[in-house]
């Protein structure tokens, strides 16, 4: 995270920059400078997820009660000295850092293996310098924190950015963190969550003014360090070979520092000592070998801007000379060719100005210089103006015509004068007839566009070349972008229709122009009602799906939101509904329903998976027929959606998956009574019988609207939980009658057991399946938040939250007595209330399971069990999205092969030891 080698840099080389400071201190002078002001400190969340959890046991799927435990000791901890803590969560994943996601992504799998390897040797827990994060962490930690009254916050982009914003806008104590992002930042002192200590609030705060001063840079040029160095934008290696010339040519290499020291002092002194000297005069691509990576290399340096701030490193354009009539005068010298050049007296300015000889006259001509070239270009007075025009030849003529400069292009295009109106127009010379022709210039992307003569007005009208058949295409003009659009003219109204050139066919779509936003979207015809809809173009798989535009988003409502949010264009087209999907987002209340509608790209980060055991699913698979229910609820518009709305892009990680491209997932058809439900019914309706249609939509996701009864029979927080034990035994096949004991049983005993009881809990060994079990099973969990925010909450969060359901290493516990064959009463601990309690909810999911035709039996009952594997007779059978079963073969869900595929609905069936049914 962060910045390349910066953290080790500043512990070896710099430790004067590191400053330990005391925060109750701290809070006190702040509170003397600003009376009636809270000192605030600003905690970057998803740092701080492994400094927060503190127990012991990670391997099982988590120690909840310890870690609910933690939390609230370290928010105590602040409170009682009148420090107020804001909490920032990463809401998303930005698309300039997916592939730093994906990188680390990856080498977690490579950790998550090893982890097992060690459990599979050793039968014990590795230690922590191979810790791994429980799956679900992040997630709950928000949950816990909002319970324990903390304003918590989740971002509509990086959460780094939105931290050091919040901190700079607010006046805020601090950035309590572990990034090296927040010493580029120019904003509040940041202060490190790994160098804390709780019971006295001393840590170390780290100085980036004193950063500078270590490296004779200011706080300006530290954004451009940090991209030349590396960061979550710029690959490490795309400027290695520029670092390493830094290096060589830099004259105090310190022989006690390390490698990455001295490179990272080698840049800042290129900076400090070559770079500022053309600082403002030369553009960046001038002087640093930026290449096709120009403008990855602009968004690196200015995602560390915060709002109101600007880099001097971005070049500012000199404003162009203009010069006039003049007269022969004396002498100059060029200071860039060393040559005298002849210099002419303009009679208005009575200033020198260069000339040249004609070849053809033999006569002087006046100069004006090119800001860029550096070069003198011939100039002709217009007579209407008197001023003076730049002049280009005309390579048929060999006579000077006057030109016309694209201020972008700084490209020179001949001119010629319009008899109507004897102004200059822009001509442009057709390679087949080499005639010219006229031109107009597009005010905002400053291009010329062919003009031709309209039939009935008698005007010019735009024309764009098709790539293809070079044959021009009249163009209309976008009121609002002032961008040329080709036109094709309508069958029936014989009026121009707008229309978008797709490259990779050559072929030109129809457009529609939306009245609100003025933006024109591309259209298709439906062939069966011939109507047009709008696209979206898929720019990574080419692919092209069916949007909705959001009417209610107006450019002025665009101001104040984030950067990268800046989308006309999103998933449902209801502004009110995605404002609440919004703020609810905002607010850390739901998990991916903005995501969803917003964008349609989800992600979901590493699980502790074995990949060598082909028994059990990986959760990705397991519980996506849930999201697919989930993407026709959020994206059908109720009845019959999932036969409308788009695919889903997901970034979820499982053994086999190199994450080079998302999978598409289409949504499935819910199976509701009474239909399916839309938003603004469920989300904004607040009728008595609502929440009875929000639970349907709840266990309508889990396909287990058939249960309804039961489920509603059971206490909280038991609901929930037997809701997710019916759907993982229907799923997956190779779960056994002892593992459905083992989380019953844990959850029951859950409830009596004081925390500290929970800390001395020791198990006789650690189990590889257990450990995957535990954590398919928190993964249902956040899957159940998911499912009832996008319904509308029709349960209370708290019922399915880990510190009231689950415990790892009591869950492990029950595992290994019910591998034992020991009895349900040892199960409960012998405790008759429990006892019954435990048959009652072993009932509801048993008949829920036979319901929809899923037989939960004893492994015992199984048939050749193979180590890592298990399998018992029948087991081909599947279950289908519809609800009834067949039986048959097919391929194993280890066999499929990740990543750029769609997913029919149709193709997901139960999990069985005997793999996929066709």
């Amino acid at each position: 995270m962060g910045v390349r080698g910066l953290q080790g840099f500043v512990g070896s080389t710099c430790p004067h920059i590191c400053t330990v400071v005391n925060f109750k201190e701290l809070a006190e002078h702040h509170r003397s400078k600003h009376p009636g002001c809270t000192p605030t400190i600003v905690v970057d969340a998803m740092c701080c997820l492994r400094y927060w959890y503190t127990p012991e046991s990670w391997i099982c799927g988590g120690q909840w009660r310890e870690y609910f435990s933690a939390l609230r000791d370290f928010v105590k901890s602040f409170t009682a000295v009148g420090i107020r803590l804001i909490f920032f969560f990463d809401g998303m994943v930005e698309q300039d850092k997916r592939d730093e996601w994906v990188k680390r992504r990856l080498k977690n799998n490579r950790e998550i293996s090893r982890i097992f390897h060690y459990i599979k040797s050793h039968k014990e827990q590795p230690g922590r310098n191979m810790f791994f994060i429980p799956s679900g962490l992040a997630i709950f930690t928000r949950f816990a924190l909002k319970s324990l009254g903390q304003e918590t916050l989740c971002s509509l982009q990086e959460a780094d950015y939105e931290v050091a914003s919040y901190g700079l806008q607010n006046n805020c104590l601090g950035i309590l963190g572990e990034d090296t992002d927040y010493l580029i930042y120019d904003t509040c002192p940041y202060f490190s969550i790994s160098e804390l200590c709780l019971d006295s609030l001393d840590t170390v705060m780290l100085c980036r003014e004193k950063l500078c001063e270590s490296l004779d840079i200011s706080l300006a040029d530290l954004p451009l360090l940090a991209c030349l160095l590396g960061n979550d934008i710029i690959p490490e290696g795309m400027f290695e070979s520029f670092r390493y010339k830094c290096l060589s040519s830099y004259t105090s290499v310190k022989e006690n520092f390390d490698k990455k020291g001295n490179i990272i002092l080698a840049v800042a002194d290129h900076i400090s000592k070559v770079l500022r000297l053309h600082q403002g005069e030369k553009k960046l691509e001038e002087m640093l070998p930026l290449g096709p990576n120009k403008a990855l290399f602009y968004k690196g340096v200015a995602s560390y801007l915060l709002p109101g701030q600007k880099s001097p490193w971005f070049f500012q354009k000199p404003k162009g000379l203009i010069t006039l009539d003049k007269e022969v005068g004396s002498m100059s010298s060029d200071p860039e060719s060393k040559q005298e050049v002849p210099m002419c007296t303009d009679p208005e300015s009575k200033q020198g100005v260069p000339m040249c000889t004609d070849p053809e006259s033999k006569q002087g001509v006046p100069l004006c210089i090119d800001p860029d070239s550096k070069q003198g270009i011939p100039m002709c007075t217009d007579p209407e103006s008197k001023q003076g025009v730049p002049m280009c030849t005309d390579p048929e003529s060999k006579q000077g015509v006057p030109k016309w400069t694209n201020p972008e292009s700084k490209q020179g295009v001949p001119v010629c004068t319009d008899p109507e109106s004897k102004q200059g127009v822009p001509v442009s010379t057709d390679p087949d007839s080499k005639q010219a022709v006229p031109m107009c210039i597009d005010p905002g992307s400053k291009e010329g566009f062919l003009l031709c003569t309209h039939p009935e007005s008698k005007q010019g009208v735009p024309v764009c070349t098709h790539p293809e058949f070079k044959q021009g295409d009249p163009v209309c003009t976008h009121p609002e972008s002032m961008q040329g659009d080709p036109v094709c003219t309508h069958p029936e109204s014989k009026q121009g229709v707008p229309m978008y050139a797709y490259s990779e066919y050559r072929q030109g779509v129809p457009m529609r122009t939306y009245s609100e936003s003025k933006q024109g979207v591309p259209m298709c015809t439906h062939t069966e009602f011939k109507q047009k809809s709008p696209l979206r173009a898929d720019s990574e798989f080419k692919l092209e799906t069916p949007i909705c535009t959001n009417p209610g988003i107006k450019q002025e409502d665009l101001v104040n939101m984030e950067p990268e949010i800046k989308q006309q264009v999103t998933m449902v087209s209801d502004p009110e509904i995605l404002k609440i999907a919004r703020a609810h987002h905002v607010q850390a209340e739901s998990y991916l329903v903005y995501n969803i509608m917003s964008s349609g790209e989800i992600e979901c980060s590493n699980t502790l998976e074995d990949a060598l055991d082909q028994a059990l699913p990986s959760q990705a698979f397991v519980y996506r027929p849930v999201r697919q229910r989930v993407y026709s609820l959020l994206l059908g518009g109720g009845e019959d959606g999932a036969s409308t709305c788009p695919t889903v892009k997901e970034w979820f990680v499982y053994s086999g998956n190199p994450l080079r491209h998302p999978d598409l997932v289409r949504p499935l058809q819910m199976n509701i009574p009474g239909g399916t439900p839309n938003l603004k019914l469920l989300w904004l309706n607040q009728d008595a019988g609502i929440q009875a249609r929000r639970l349907d939509a709840l266990l309508g996701c889990f396909d287990l609207s058939s249960s309804r009864e039961e489920l509603q029979a059971v206490e909280n927080p038991f609901k929930a939980l037997c809701c997710l034990l019916t759907y993982l035994f229907v799923q997956v096949d190779t779960l056994c009658l002892e593992d459905l004991h083992a989380f019953i049983a844990q959850a029951l005993c859950l409830q009596g057991k004081p925390t500290v009881q929970l800390v001395d809990l020791q198990l006789d060994y650690i189990d590889a399946r257990a450990v995957q079990l535990g954590s398919l099973l928190v993964r249902g969990l956040t899957t159940l938040v998911l499912v009832n925010s996008a319904c509308g909450f029709p349960w209370r969060m708290s019922d399915f939250m880990p510190w009231n359901v689950f415990d790892g290493k009591l869950f492990h516990q029950k595992y290994l007595q019910s591998e034992k064959g020991c009895t349900v009463e040892a199960l409960v601990e012998q405790n008759r209330s429990r006892l019954t309690k435990f048959h009652a909810l072993k009932s509801v999911v048993c008949k829920a399971c036979v319901r929809e035709n899923r037989r939960i039996v004893s492994r015992q009952h199984w048939h050749s069990p193979q180590p890592g594997r298990w399998g018992r007779q029948g087991s081909g059978s599947h279950r289908t999205s519809s609800g009834y079963s067949r039986a048959g073969q097919g391929q194993h869900w280890r066999d499929q092969g990740p990543g750029n595929r769609q997913y029919e609905p149709d193709h997901w069936r139960r999990y069985s030891s005997s793999g996929w049914s066709n």
